[in-house]
This record gives C-alpha cells, structure tokens and sequence, in this order.
C-alpha cells in the first residue's frame, strides 16, 4: 500500500492587529492576544502529533520571546516572518535586508535553532519584489515560502508554479491553491473560512492523489473569535479577516484527522530540493 502524501503545515506568528496594515508605530495601542490563538494551536497539534513550520514576526518574538520558546521546545520548526510585518514590495532591498536581519537574528536568540525558512507578509514576493529572493541567502535562510500561484488584490504571481520547485538553486514551496470552476482559491485563511471544508479537503486530495503535497496555511489570530473588531478601510479586508472565525478550530481539526501533515523544511527534504535538518 501507498504510503500517504505529507503535505506541508504552516503558520504565519502575528498578533491579531499585525495583519490590518497597521504600522508598526501603531501596534501599541492595541491589546496583545498572540498567546490566545497559539497556545489553542500548540495544544491541538501537540494532541494529534503533528508539527508544523512557524513563520514568526521578529516583533513577537521580542515581545513575547516565551511563546515562541514554546514553539521550539514542542519540535516545531521557526522561520522568519520579516520583523515589521511590512510588505517586501514597499521595501526597498536596504529596508528589507535590515528588517530579515533583525528577525532572523531575534529568533535565533529566542529558540537557539537555525532560521532556515523565510515566508514575506502578505506573500508579497510579486513581480515588483523577485529581488528579494537573490538577498535571503545571505541572511541563512535555505528555502522560501513567499509566492502564491494565482491572482490577489495585495499579493501573487499568477501561472507561477503551484508546486514546490527551484529558483535559482533556491527551494520555493509556493502557498497551496485549489480551484472551483474557473476560482483560483488559497489552501487555508480566509478561504479556509469561508469555503465550505470539503472544498479545502476535495483540493488536498486532488494534490495527494497525483503524488504531491499542499502547502496549508493559518493564522493564530483566527482561532481567536473573541478578538476585538476593528473598522477596516478596504471592506474586503474587513471580511476575509473576520468572517467565521468560530468555525477555524473545528475545521482544523478535522483537517489533521483527514491528512498527514510536517514541516515545511521536511517535506522539502522528502522532495529532495532540501538537505534534512542535521538532529541537535
């Protein structure tokens, strides 16, 4: 018997604010609640032995370094989600080398492990961006995770590739998508949200049954229901961010029961575009 596809799990690390394209100037006016969301996900993942790669805001970790200390020490991988939560597009290669450097170097000192895997805010690695790419590896970073394969109002490269390939000698494990029709949707936020489930799970299964795995991707914010609402100036935004956030924990677990899922840098190493990660 076959054995089952590992599909990749991933988890962006900001507080619930961080994704309202809200400066960072700003984000001390607002309540912190990472620890509400996280501590849910750890609790599930640990229950069902699954792990998951970590894509950490450099702020959080500064600000909460014993959260993200806890993701290491439950076997997780931890990557770098930028240190500002800024969008790579709006960065100039100065900016952007300054605000990995920061991130990468705050979660090292955090977790003690290597930052092997970088995903940019807002999966903005776009056409404007592809810069980006050439300068990760000088920060340590092995592998990205920063390109989504379809159309998007703030992000994506559209007809790029929707499995994990190389750029250059660089691994890039695209965020996964699933179709309805002539809809190109995202595997996971707010698409995970809205869609009905077996959607998410009908798209996995397709990827499965042809031998190859999903990206999929959450938030800690949205397994926080009872965060506080904010009005948003883009109505789109308002929406995605907030629509059905009861349903996420329910539906998450159900997902884990119904695949197999690890880290991103381990299923790189299954595909062979990445050396596995040496035991420390």
């Amino acid at each position: 018997m076959q054995e089952p596809v590992v599909n990749a799990l991933s988890f962006d690390v900001e507080d619930w604010y961080m994704g309202l394209e809200i400066g960072i100037g700003e984000w001390g006016r607002f309540e912190p609640r990472l620890a509400i969301g996280l501590n849910r996900v750890l609790a599930l993942l640990r229950r069902k032995g699954a792990r998951a790669t970590f894509f950490v805001v450099g702020r959080c970790a500064e600000l909460h370094p014993e959260l993200i200390r806890r993701i290491a020490e439950d076997g997780h991988e931890i990557g770098s989600h930028g240190y500002s939560h800024a969008k790579v597009y709006e960065m100039t290669p100065e900016a952007f080398d300054a605000d990995l450097a920061r991130s990468v170097t705050l979660l090292r000192e955090v977790t003690g492990q290597p930052v092997r895997g970088f995903r940019a805010p807002y999966f903005s690695i776009t056409d404007r961006s592809r810069w980006a790419l050439d300068r990760l590896a000088r920060h340590g970073i092995a592998y990205d995770a920063s390109i989504y394969p379809g159309p998007n109002y703030r992000y994506g490269i559209d007809g790029s590739p929707e499995h994990p390939y190389l750029i250059g000698a660089l691994p890039e494990f695209p965020a996964g998508v699933g179709r309805l029709s002539r809809l190109k949707f995202g595997l996971g936020g707010a698409y995970f949200r809205i869609l009905p489930y077996q959607v998410t799970r009908h798209s996995i299964r397709r990827l499965n049954g042809d031998g190859r795995p999903a990206m999929f991707y959450l938030h800690p914010w949205e397994f926080d229901p009872e965060q506080p609402r904010l009005p948003l100036r883009r109505k789109r935004a308002q929406f995605t961010h907030y629509f059905r956030l009861d349903v996420t924990l329910r539906r998450f677990e159900r997902l884990l029961d119904d695949f197999r899922f690890s880290t991103v840098g381990d299923v790189l190493s299954r595909l062979r575009l990445l050396p596995a990660q040496p035991a420390s």
